[in-house]
């Protein structure tokens, strides 16, 4: 069996969307269209933005996951730093879990955006 290699995130507005994971990540996509913009973020590993049908996808729809982003340990704080002086949405500030010092975001439509240590 085949490991997931494409990873979606809903968004109600692919344009500002973009714009947020590429300052957030530093990364550009490898295409872009109205609804579906997949960034490469490993060999053939794809994450991407997609609106979905505009009616099913609204700012009110619930979200049920998290990206995460897995850093070394000695860079969460650094990387909560520059990320809060960019003025993003925090949802929890530094803290530490059983898994290590962790912090979580939100994008613009509210999916979260978790940083932790690497396991």
């Amino acid at each position: 069996m085949s490991a997931p290699n494409l990873f979606l995130i809903y968004v109600t507005d692919v344009e500002r969307s973009t714009r947020f994971y590429s300052d957030l990540f530093g990364i550009e996509p490898i295409l872009t269209t109205p609804r579906y913009v997949p960034f490469e973020v490993a060999p053939g590993v794809l994450f991407a933005l997609w609106s979905g049908r505009a009616d099913t996808v609204t700012p009110s729809a619930p979200r049920s996951s998290e990206v995460g982003l897995m850093i070394p340990a000695a860079r969460v704080e650094d990387t909560y730093t520059t990320w809060s002086a960019q003025g993003v949405t925090v949802v929890e500030k530094p803290h530490d879990e059983v898994f290590g010092r962790t912090f979580v975001i939100a994008d613009p439509d509210g999916n979260l955006v978790r940083v932790s240590p690497l396991d």
